[in-house]
């Protein structure tokens, strides 16, 4: 039975309507609407606005960078040998920031003493995190100089250039010696000479193999010969001293543990006793008698660990 057959003309013709106005709206709404450009690229010379924090922090970049800049020089080699991309000003702001935070921290938590060791504590983390990175940097290069010598000697019997050879291991190698090298290619591609490029990357990376390298570079350069046979022979070196050096660290890890263990083994006994027995600790902190002792203490820690370094550390 047709449920219309009940109703007027007039309300037949108005359901009707209804039912084709609400498709069209469906349609209208599910339908995809026209492809439109971005504001960008339809004004490509118009600034994209700018947000006051972000204007309030290149501010205080600019201002950080004219006051690194004062004395003529940026100081990013600690960046530059740890691997950071940052740069120096932005790095600067950031531990700026981080100290900020960190003391305010402390002196919410336990008062100004406290948040003022926390923000002291940040810049000195920071400095020994990045000579931890550098440190790991230097090695794994040292690492891996036989292979990337290789490399190049390969690079040069198959008929290509120094340079080419160079960029081969850039593409090639791994990091930190992949970065290393190609920022000698573009050094020298903007009209650097490349052995100033190779001689401030081995000082750079604090590497005396790579130095040899560097002169041997050099003394082809000017008398001529076959480069790739001498870095063979660099190369040979190299790998024996990597071999050398890594039976010695093998040998001295049981040294270095024991270093490690007798320089903690005072302030774990002093974080248990003051947690253990308070009381008896109290006593360091009540007489000039006591103060003098902790003095000592600390005097003879730090010539213990200078001298337990020296017995532990070798040289090459």
């Amino acid at each position: 039975m047709n449920p219309f057959l009940g109703l007027s003309s007039t309300a037949a013709y108005a359901i009707g309507a209804c039912s084709l106005g609400l498709a069209i709206l469906v349609g209208a709404l599910l339908a995809p609407g026209p492809l439109r450009l971005p504001a960008d690229r339809r004004r490509p010379a118009a600034a994209p606005g700018v947000s006051h924090l972000t204007t309030a922090a290149n501010r205080l970049t600019s201002l950080v960078d004219r006051l690194l800049r004062r004395d003529g020089q940026i100081h990013d080699a600690v960046l530059v040998r740890a691997g950071v991309t940052m740069r120096p000003q932005d790095f600067a702001v950031m531990v700026g920031s981080s100290m900020l935070v960190a003391g305010a921290t402390g002196v919410v938590l336990s008062g100004p003493l406290v948040g003022l060791v926390l923000a002291a504590a940040v810049p000195l983390v920071v400095r020994v995190g990045l000579g931890m990175k550098a440190g790991r940097r230097r090695r794994a290069f040292a690492d891996q100089l036989d292979d990337s010598l290789q490399l190049i000697a390969s690079s040069l019997r198959a008929g290509h250039s120094l340079l080419q050879a160079l960029a081969s291991v850039a593409r090639e190698a791994e990091q930190p010696t992949s970065v290393e090298f190609a920022r000698i290619i573009n050094e020298t591609r903007v009209g650097r000479e490349l052995s100033v490029s190779l001689e401030e990357t081995a000082a750079r990376m604090g590497s005396e193999d790579f130095t040899w390298v560097t002169q041997a570079i050099a003394i082809n350069r000017e008398v001529g010969g076959n480069l790739a046979e001498v870095l063979d022979g660099v190369a040979h070196t190299i790998r024996e001293r990597n071999q050398i050096r890594r039976q010695v660290k093998a040998l001295s890890a049981e040294g270095k543990l024991s270093a490690y263990v007798l320089m903690a083994l005072p302030f774990g006994i002093a974080g248990f006793l003051l947690f253990s027995n308070p009381e008896y600790m109290n006593k360091f902190t009540e007489s000039l008698l006591g103060y003098s002792l902790i003095g000592a203490c600390v005097l003879l820690l730090i010539i213990g660990g200078l001298w337990l370094r020296k017995v532990v550390s070798f040289s090459f």
